[in-house]
């Protein structure tokens, strides 16, 4: 089990912590399940030792499914 540590971004709230999962994809469903998270939102999650992925809510298939988008943001 690999340990990936996220957090969740809000316009007024963040949410920090470490998730436990077999797969980087079941981590990033797994949080849609034990995190809330609403349209706009912004996701990093990662392991230890290399950069966090990041990722923007662009809404829910269904009630804690929420639909996450690559948020790549390039360098001037």
């Amino acid at each position: 089990m690999s340990r990936f540590c996220f957090s969740v971004s809000g316009i007024d709230s963040r949410q920090e912590g470490v998730i436990e999962s077999e797969s980087f994809t079941a981590a990033v469903d797994a949080l849609g399940q034990h995190v809330s998270v609403h349209t706009g939102d912004t996701l990093e999650i990662g392991v230890l030792g290399f950069p966090p992925m990041r990722y923007e809510c662009v809404g829910s298939i269904t009630e804690g499914c929420p639909v996450w988008r690559p948020n790549c943001q390039l360098a001037a």
